[in-house]
């Protein structure tokens, strides 16, 4: 007897005793989104005059075109290219995070001057700006990641950033390169 053409003890074959079994079985709805059980409160920002971050830039324009497509990188003159390989590759442990989620543009120029500026003071090194990849915005543009990138560029004492890896945000994220002052190397 071949182990298909087996009997069972009270005379049926497996597949109706698998029927019988599973008779009263429901399928699962199935769920494509993730369900989140709590909303994170909007954030409380607190008004403040911001100006230009170099007062020696004279056109100065907030935000401009980020051209699509490509991973995009900025490296200050003078600045070797290893450094920017480096900061790519994660040379550096980033000191802080700032997540610019859920703020206007206006609010996120405000946050992001002041991160800056405290990095800067508190001498970090390397630091991680999550400002999403822009899926949600009208038109699915990148609002934020367009203000970011372009406002970086302005602070003297940011010598390089990057799109960051795919693990710690890809392409909505960036990872900002400070300069570190003579003091703190010579420690």
């Amino acid at each position: 007897m071949k182990p298909r053409d087996k009997i069972s003890v009270d005379g049926s074959d497996e597949a109706s005793l698998f029927r019988d079994a599973v008779r009263d079985v429901e399928p699962m709805p199935a769920a494509d989104k993730a369900i989140h059980s709590r909303k994170l409160p909007r954030p409380n920002i607190q008004q403040r005059n911001i100006s230009t971050p170099d007062s020696s830039l004279t056109n100065y324009s907030p935000v401009s075109e980020m051209e699509p497509g490509g991973e995009h990188s900025f490296l200050r003159s003078g600045v070797s290219r290893k450094t920017l390989k480096q900061l790519r590759r994660g040379y550096w442990n980033t000191d802080d995070q700032l997540d610019l989620h859920g703020f206007t543009r206006d609010e996120a120029l405000r946050e992001l001057d002041e991160f800056l500026n405290t990095c800067s003071r508190r001498e970090f090194r390397c630091v991680q700006i999550i400002h999403g990849k822009g899926l949600n915005s009208k038109n699915q543009e990148p609002v934020l990641k367009t203000l970011v990138w372009n406002q970086l560029k302005l602070y003297s004492y940011v010598l390089a950033f990057c799109q960051a890896s795919p693990a710690d945000g890809g392409s909505g994220a960036a990872v900002v390169l400070f300069k570190v002052s003579a003091i703190k190397r010579a420690r």
